[in-house]
């Protein structure tokens, strides 16, 4: 076999998965420590499992790729859609913990998403971001009676 035929270990992919096994673990862990008894045969326990099984499976496919190296070479890294989502999911976070609600942090980390795949619609986004945030508000909220964190807006309703 020639050395240009041979293919290298992808590293960074190889910890990757090992990242993904390790979270694996941290889910099947944490959701072991549930004491939620349910009547039924599903209870608050299946979804966890279910994310647990899905992360190992993705571990072991990252994993085979990176040890043959077939993984696609990796693209430049780009900040700008990086600090705009975690920017968006930062305002979210700080609303909901100084009680302004999550409606409008909602409708911020919507626009903030949508900017960052590249729209150019901030307003529009932050329309359509306040709009879905009534509707999750209200299916949750109302709906299924979840107690959800209420700031002005939400005392409205």
């Amino acid at each position: 076999m020639s050395t240009n035929s041979q293919r290298r270990i992808d590293v960074a992919g190889f910890a990757i998965a090992l990242l993904l096994l390790a979270l694996a673990g941290l889910v099947w862990w944490d959701m072991s420590k549930l004491q939620i008894l349910s009547p039924y045969d599903l209870g608050p326990k299946v979804m966890p499992i279910v994310v647990s099984i899905g992360l190992v499976l993705l571990a072991i496919g990252n994993g085979i790729s990176a040890l043959r190296g077939d993984l696609p070479e990796r693209e430049s890294l780009d900040w700008k859609p990086i600090v705009l989502i975690f920017s968006g999911l930062a305002i979210l976070i700080t609303f909901i913990a100084l009680g302004w609600g999550f409606m409008i942090g909602t409708a911020i980390l919507f626009a903030a998403t949508s900017t960052a795949f590249g729209r150019r619609a901030f307003l529009v986004d932050l329309l359509i971001g306040a709009g879905l945030a009534v509707l999750v508000y209200l299916l949750l909220g109302k709906l299924l009676t979840l107690s959800l964190p209420a700031g002005p807006i939400e005392k409205l309703f």
